[in-house]
């Protein structure tokens, strides 16, 4: 199945987003899920910015969060999409991938460096809208049982974050991972992320 037939097909986000405030997390409902707009670098690009100062990183105190398997039917979570909303009431900037743990105390997955379309400027959400980054959780080697998975967005300048971390409702009970993980650069298509992991 490509990767058009899994998106066009995935179901709404169940429960809908979460929104996290500087202190923790509280439930953000959503009556629809995230755009099925099917990937291409083309589409990506016509919705970033330039990155004007007037615009403020996304932070946890205006987004949203969820994550989904893909396709939503898999047996296991081996291809997870991340999905953030502004539910703010001003634009603000995506820098450059999630940085994703999965499980306590663990590292930070590997970005996939080939799935930004437009290297140096960021995703920009103008309230209501949503970004994705597709996460690929393991491969062929030993496992982990993870209980959590948190994410942490980045600032303006490389190497600063915005806010506090993020706790991201599970969308299994456990997730079994390992060094194999990865995570793309933000995107406004879904498929476009998920292109880069559905064949791995």
């Amino acid at each position: 199945m490509n990767v058009k037939s899994l998106v066009s097909s995935r179901v709404a986000v169940a429960t809908g987003l979460v929104l996290a405030l500087g202190w923790g997390v509280s439930a953000h409902a959503s009556a629809t899920g995230p755009r099925t707009t099917i990937g291409k670098a083309s589409d990506v690009v016509t919705h970033r910015s330039g990155g004007s100062g007037a615009v403020a990183a996304c932070s946890q105190e205006v987004l949203g969060v969820s994550a989904v398997k893909e396709p939503a039917d898999s047996e296991d979570a081996r291809h997870l999409l991340l999905t953030v909303q502004n539910a703010g009431d001003k634009k603000c900037n995506l820098y450059r991938y999630p940085l994703v743990r999965l499980g306590a105390g663990r590292t930070t997955a590997p970005v996939i460096k080939e799935s930004d379309p437009n290297p140096g400027v960021p995703v920009t959400l103008a309230p209501g809208e949503e970004a994705y980054a597709a996460l690929l959780v393991n491969g062929p080697m030993d496992e982990y049982e993870a209980k959590s998975i948190t994410l942490s967005l980045q600032g303006r300048k490389p190497g600063s974050r915005a806010g506090k971390p993020i706790d991201v409702p599970m969308p299994v009970e456990t997730l079994y991972a390992n060094d194999y993980q990865r995570v793309t650069y933000w995107t406004t298509a879904p498929g476009f992320a998920l292109d880069f992991i559905m064949s791995k």
